[in-house]
């Protein structure tokens, strides 16, 4: 084979292998969310976008394009392609908004958000994984993503108000503060329950008060921090 032959093939193979999470990430968006109930633009081109297969341990990236959630560490999870596109679809996110991130894990989530235009704060209670989060959104190139380590029952006051609000945590009781730190017009999406868990929408009213939506039963990690010695209100 001639040399120029022969360095037009290895092109072509290092692009193929280079496309195909690309492939991959298209069919999981065409497949998983827009067969199902998904019909944001915004939240589709974003999740075409993301490299889903670095945010799950190198071990598991050939499952990261599956419907279903994976294992990051930690006890904590990835969500399922479909409930990230779900919640971000829910939030109503748009381009300038400013969202908080709860249960920043691997930083999925949070990087779907920016790719949207969005100004994110994301809090991981699990220190490891808020740096190690941290680390990979920076070498990614989403600037517009801040990440601590705490507790995200208290949310982040001195960033809100916040446009919407996304929790990848059950609480068993609502977090009064992140009610709190929502803007009028702004959403509260999170799962909501113990051992039986709905997925919830709350949008704030300009009066103070909040507009509550039942969306459908969901299974999440358990948030834990302060919530768990909350009452119910």
């Amino acid at each position: 084979m001639r040399r120029s032959s022969l360095l037009l093939c290895l092109v072509v193979a290092c692009a193929a292998a280079m496309d195909e999470p690309s492939q991959a990430r298209s069919r999981m968006v065409e497949q998983q969310l827009v067969a199902r109930d998904i019909t944001d633009e915004a939240v589709l081109a974003a999740m075409r976008r993301v490299p889903r297969e670095r945010f799950v341990p190198p071990e598991d990236q050939r499952y990261a394009f599956g419907d279903h959630p994976l294992p990051i560490g930690h006890g904590a999870t990835i969500s399922q392609p479909y409930i990230v596109a779900l919640m971000t679809q829910l939030a109503r996110v748009k381009k300038g908004d400013r969202v908080l991130d709860v249960g920043t894990g691997s930083g999925y989530q949070a990087a779907v958000l920016a790719e949207m235009g969005a100004e994110v704060y994301s809090i991981e209670v699990v220190t490891a994984l808020a740096e190690q989060a941290a680390t990979l959104l920076d070498e990614l190139g989403y600037d517009d993503v801040h990440v601590r380590a705490g507790d995200g029952y208290r949310g982040w006051p001195e960033a809100a108000p916040f446009n919407a609000i996304i929790v990848a945590a059950a609480a068993p009781t609502l977090p009064r503060p992140l009610t709190e730190q929502l803007a009028v017009g702004g959403r509260l999406v999170i799962p909501v329950g113990r051992f039986v868990q709905d997925l919830q929408v709350l949008e704030k009213r300009p009066r103070g008060d909040l507009k509550v939506e039942t969306v459908l039963p969901v299974r999440f990690v358990p948030m834990v921090g302060e919530v768990e010695s909350q009452p119910r209100y």
